[in-house]
């Protein structure tokens, strides 16, 4: 175990007390690469880049700790030494993205659809709250929690309840074998593939599919079957025959799945100036939508569950997504903005604005005002 000095804690500790003080908030920053997820701020930065280091690795036990500065390159690297992955794949939208950064966005990536969340993963953590105090939740085993898991509130916070200082999380082994099928096929015909196949004993670990949005033309799907070898090679002439599918060679699989957690496709890469990129979160059984837009191209991951879709920035586009999400239990953001859309846009659903979650409003309150009761991440970053 590295034990690494308290310098940078004091350091901490003295920024949070100051602006409590100041009555000024703090946006706390790793590396930088997620500064445009959530809604805009220009409070004075907390950086946690400094506070660095993986403090515990056991491979036996498929659990790390790192300090929240920790590049998330070098989790991944010390992983793959050992044959192991973060199996909810986040997303580092840069060279610079840190360990903290990953958990306090809450992102996952294509494998989410099969392991679980990030948020799934997190066994404990270490926070410093709006008053300066050094709390531990949580630690590194599953079943070591009674009571209220504030461990696993960390993930998708952003920052708005408490500065993450370490973490620890559960890891596992690479599969032992991999391949990637694409072909063509509607998008309504990849719903119902793809939910049937989730409810069957098959190595399916991601799939993606992309088209014109609400048209019954055929777009392009992509899947991936991870697991065991044996599992692996009777999938893929089982699949392949029901699609029709091609197997792709390993270099382009993988760069295929590598960009698309890096939002690198073209759908994502070509984002007009006064275009918005919204995230619409729906459940498993939801099937094609009616767009605003019918012409856009929508991407689809996590079986239909998670849907990236173009379109207009301004407010009436944003509310009708966001009815109609709601309607089919989901909900919608503006994850992404074209460079001409107003800053100030709020990116969020929030709470109040849907009846299965209004409820958590007050909790939510109730937990801010616990942690940091005078407002030291009170950013707005999240509503």
């Amino acid at each position: 175990m590295i034990h690494l000095p308290n310098s940078n804690i004091d350091v901490f500790r003295e920024q949070i007390l100051g602006a409590s003080k100041a009555g000024t908030p703090l946006s706390i920053e790793g590396g930088g690469t997620k500064s445009w997820y959530g809604n805009p701020n220009n409070f004075a930065k907390l950086n946690t880049h400094t506070y660095s280091g993986i403090l515990e690795y056991q491979p036996e036990e498929l659990v790390i700790t790192a300090c929240a500065g920790t590049p998330l390159k070098e989790i991944e690297a010390a992983l793959a030494e050992k044959n192991q992955i973060l199996p909810f794949e986040p997303p580092h939208f840069g060279d610079g993205a840190t360990f903290g950064g990953a958990v306090a966005a809450g992102l996952a990536g294509p494998g989410r659809i099969s392991a679980g969340n990030l948020r799934d993963f997190v066994l404990g953590a270490r926070v410093m709250d709006g008053k300066g105090q050094d709390l531990s939740f949580g630690g590194q085993v599953i079943k070591n929690v009674a009571g209220y898991d504030v461990s696993r509130l960390m993930p998708g916070s952003l920052g708005t309840l408490a500065l993450l200082l370490e973490a620890s999380v559960k890891v596992l082994p690479k599969p032992a074998a991999t391949a990637t099928l694409r072909c063509h096929i509607s998008q309504a015909h990849a719903h119902q593939l793809l939910n049937e196949w989730a409810g069957q004993p098959l190595p399916l670990s991601a799939s993606c599919w992309i088209g014109v949005a609400n048209s019954e033309e055929h777009g392009e799907l992509t899947i991936r079957l991870s697991g065991a070898i044996a599992a692996v090679r009777a999938a893929i002439p089982l699949m392949s025959a029901a699609i029709n599918a091609k197997e792709l060679d390993p270099i382009t699989a993988e760069t295929f799945w590598k960009n698309l957690r890096e939002q690198q496709l073209n759908p994502f890469t070509n984002l007009g100036a006064d275009e918005t990129l919204y995230r619409l979160a729906l459940p498993a059984a939801c099937g094609p939508i009616g767009l605003p837009n019918m012409s856009n191209e929508i991407v689809l991951e996590w079986h239909g569950q998670q849907r990236w879709w173009k379109g207009s920035s301004d407010d009436a586009t944003f509310a009708a997504l966001k009815a109609l999400a709601s309607a089919n239990g989901g909900h919608a953001i503006r994850f992404r903005q074209g460079s001409n859309v107003d800053p100030a846009k709020e990116r969020f659903t929030k709470l109040s604005e849907q009846a299965h979650s209004q409820a958590l409003e007050a909790v939510q309150a109730r937990l801010r005002a616990a942690f940091d009761p005078a407002g030291v991440f009170a950013t707005n970053r999240l509503p």
